[in-house]
């Protein structure tokens, strides 16, 4: 039996009701807008998923419409925050509006409403974890890059502002002020370019390391069916003894029904010789990025980063004025990053900007204290 509807009952619903049922009907349909406009920009199973979310949102529509009856009125627009989404999400359709819908569906009232359902509670709960993992595969697929250019920006602007308060404080005139910030944009930008080329490349080869050797998949036809040394194999590969012994058995079983043409047969199942015990290759590949695009990243991020602290001193000010227009420009450019990152985490984007803001902020006045004690020593 359905969960009875309240007019039919004879219940009349009182107006504040009625105007948060409708706001909840025009919710639903901006959030099916953006999970149709997500799905037009998608191909394959994840333009089905996409449609499936939208089709569902459609349900939960029809729920209030059918509270609503007579009282449903002229359509309200939906919140703005979900229509400038349907908005990003038909023209970009980026992992940023995944994110996004990640935390409105977290959001949902429909737990703490009697009006509606324990079944829509429910759906809204775990359309989060659809949106969740759907987001998840843009975030692999940007995490490599995105992380070298989030560290590469904060790093420069928070290193650069740093390394200019500190001179300013110690008494430096302009020139000395705008050299020191060029030159610590320059050696900081190259640096943090080759650091993270070094450090992509070695976490691909450790993962290439790892890999089976290509040869190794055609010396399995020969093994010693009594022996069975590919057993070994996977226990080394981190399988139980139990577990190694019951997938070689199963490889070697397929060998033996293999028809006599002298190729290795595929096991469909699982490879003969399978990855090791760790996330997916190609996926951790994907997730790192390329040393080059990292290291470009990270190099142009930090220079875009360390050239704010120094317009001030392009622009001719210096003393306390340049600091404090560096200083504000650095949180602006602070406060971005951390919303960013924020919204790409699923995490509020408020406490991830603030967050930013007082760690690079701390480290600048620590700076800056350090910059007046050198200053004063030396005077």
């Amino acid at each position: 039996m359905s969960e009875p509807d309240l007019q039919s009952v004879g219940t009349t619903p009182s107006r504040a009701d009625v105007q948060r049922w409708r706001r909840y009907l025009a919710d639903e349909r901006a959030e099916a807008a953006v999970y149709r406009n997500l799905s037009a920009r998608r191909t394959g199973e994840e333009r089905e998923i996409l449609a499936g979310l939208a089709e569902a949102e459609g349900r939960h529509e029809q729920h209030w419409r059918d509270l609503l009856g007579d009282e449903v009125g002229r359509p309200l627009a939906g919140s703005l925050r979900t229509r400038v989404l349907a908005a990003l999400a038909k023209r970009f359709g980026s992992v940023f509006v995944l994110a996004l819908m990640q935390r409105a569906e977290d959001r949902s009232p429909y737990a703490d409403d009697a009006d509606a359902t324990a079944t829509m509670a429910a759906d809204e709960r775990i359309h989060g974890e659809v949106v969740r993992g759907l987001a998840n595969r843009g975030r692999m697929r940007l995490s490599g890059t995105f992380r070298a250019a989030v560290f590469g920006a904060n790093d420069g602007l928070v290193s650069n502002l740093a390394l200019i308060i500190g001179i300013s404080a110690s008494g430096a005139d302009r020139h000395f002020v705008l050299l020191s910030g060029i030159a610590g944009l320059l050696a900081g930008a190259l640096s943090m370019g080759a650091g993270e080329y070094v450090s992509v490349r070695s976490q691909r080869e450790l993962l290439e390391a790892s890999a089976p050797h290509p040869e190794a998949q055609h010396a399995v036809a020969d093994l010693d069916v009594d022996a069975n040394e590919l057993a070994l194999v996977y226990r080394a590969r981190g399988m139980s003894e139990v577990e190694a012994a019951a997938h070689a058995a199963e490889v070697i079983a397929a060998l033996s029904a293999a028809p006599p043409s002298g190729s290795v047969p595929v096991v469909r199942s699982r490879s003969a010789l399978p990855r090791p015990s760790v996330p997916d290759d190609a996926a951790d590949h994907e997730a790192i990025g390329t040393g080059t695009s990292a290291a470009l990243s990270s190099f142009c991020f930090f220079a875009s980063g360390a050239v704010i602290p120094v317009l001030p001193y392009l622009f001719g000010l210096e003393g306390w004025p340049a600091i404090g227009v560096a200083a504000a420009l650095v949180g602006l450019a602070l406060l971005g990053t951390g919303a960013v990152v924020g919204v790409l985490s699923g995490a509020s984007p408020l406490r991830r900007a603030l967050r930013q803001l007082g760690i690079g902020f701390g480290a600048a006045v620590v700076t800056y204290l350090l910059g007046l004690l050198f200053g004063t020593s030396t005077a």
